[in-house]
């Protein structure tokens, strides 16, 4: 296996569990140390929709020169990011996000179960709260909120539209001061440490015979009946041969699949968040008490222990290392909207991670095409929420088994063309 994100240790706990012997390859030191460490926490099935949907293309280009967007362009795109927009515009055609969205939300559903059953069949305590409110600003907002209302309808999962004082009956420590015209309100959704997850589920995976292999940055797999990998570890090459390759690695997934004859429409999009203490005298009065979403501005807001997150934006065409200042001031803004002075801000960690984002939406699973080459990868901002399903139905395909989703449009033939 490659990469060690939250989708390649589920995918390697999976296939332990299956009774595999299974090696994971990652660049880094240690698990979920790129996309996975830092993100909103967020899992709320209900909201796991494609990006690339009906009316977005308008929306982007309203906004993106504002100055808290939701989504800015990093300089002007390159060609290969070009190339990934006009597939992006072409799968918001509604006929094609339709299909998108059920393919997202089928698995959405299917990973919020295993998820479930990992944590209580193994006792793993990540920080997890329940419950979520989409914070609606004014009364514009709430009137935006119906088409999303009845998309929540038809998919069955419990909400309720609730007034000011509910929403701050729920979350007591909302500032009385920002305009709150509702919210809606996912009692069965929540929050939990991604990062700590993968960290737990690593050792259960090591416990049943994974192996991982840290600081083995990947070069190339080869196909075959007996698919190989070429690495780098420091000054040193190697290489190895396995039954299987399965590939979770995000954003670098196309330079290793270069020896397979593979190219993805892929790319990275860059999203933020900042980590602070809560006080510790007021710890358990203010800061959420488990996950809210500003609609307007497309933040989440978590609780995760005695901190608070604050996470959002969406960066095309940045750097990994380079901050957007505009991007992370929209952060500090909704945290001092919602909770002002509750976090210790001097304490702060500002991070910025590379989503591996496919142009309509869902990720690709299974077969790649190329002899014992698996893929695993392309799930976006939706990692965390998908990522326990998506190893599930790995898992059940490399054992011949047939997985317990439909799996319609989450291969990789609609990628080809």
């Amino acid at each position: 296996m490659i990469g060690a994100g939250i989708v390649g240790v589920t995918t390697a706990y999976e296939l332990a569990a299956d009774g595999h012997a299974v090696t994971v390859f990652e660049r880094r030191n240690t698990v979920a140390a790129e996309t996975s460490f830092a993100n909103a926490g967020v899992i709320a099935p209900g909201y796991v929709t494609p990006w690339a949907a009906p009316g977005m293309p308008w929306k982007v280009m309203s906004q993106v020169f504002g100055r808290h967007a939701a989504v800015r362009f990093a300089g002007l795109p390159s060609l290969a990011q070009c190339r990934w927009m006009w597939r992006w515009w072409r799968a918001c055609r509604p006929a094609v996000y339709r299909r998108n969205r059920s393919a997202m939300q089928t698995l959405a559903q299917y990973s919020r179960q295993r998820l479930s059953g990992l944590a209580q069949g193994l006792r793993l305590d990540f920080e997890q709260a329940q419950g979520c409110l989409v914070l609606l600003r004014s009364d514009r907002a709430l009137a935006g909120a119906q088409a999303g209302l009845k998309l929540l309808q038809e998919l069955g999962v419990e909400h309720a539209l609730v007034t000011p004082d509910r929403c701050r009956a729920l979350e007591p420590g909302l500032n009385p001061q920002t305009e709150l015209a509702g919210a809606i309100h996912l009692p069965h959704d929540g929050v939990g440490n991604c990062r700590q997850f993968a960290h737990l589920l690593r050792a259960e995976a090591q416990r049943l015979g994974a192996q991982f292999r840290f600081d083995h940055d990947v070069q190339t797999v080869l196909p075959g009946n007996a698919p190989g990998l070429q690495w780098r570890l420091r000054d040193r090459a190697g290489q190895a041969a396995f039954d299987a390759v399965v590939v979770c690695a995000g954003v670098q997934a196309n330079a290793v699949l270069q020896g397979c004859g593979l190219k993805l429409p892929l790319t990275p999009v860059y999203g933020y968040s900042l980590t602070a203490p809560l006080r510790h005298h007021e710890a358990a009065a203010v800061g959420p008490h488990s996950a809210l979403m500003d609609e307007k501005f497309k933040v989440a807001l978590t609780r995760l222990g005695q901190r608070v997150r604050v996470a959002g934006s969406a960066e095309l065409g940045g750097h990994p290392d380079r901050l957007n200042a505009a991007a992370v001031a929209t952060l500090y803004k909704v945290l001092n909207d919602w909770f002002p002075g509750a976090a210790q801000l001097r304490d702060v960690q500002v991070w910025k991670g590379a989503r591996p984002m496919l142009p309509d939406g869902p990720p690709v699973l299974g077969a790649s095409g190329a002899t014992g080459v698996w893929l695993n990868l392309g799930h976006g901002s939706s990692g965390w929420a998908l990522s326990c399903g998506s190893a599930r139905v790995l898992a059940d395909q490399i054992g011949g088994r047939s997985p317990g989703i439909d799996l319609a449009g989450l291969g990789i033939a609609r990628l080809r063309g």
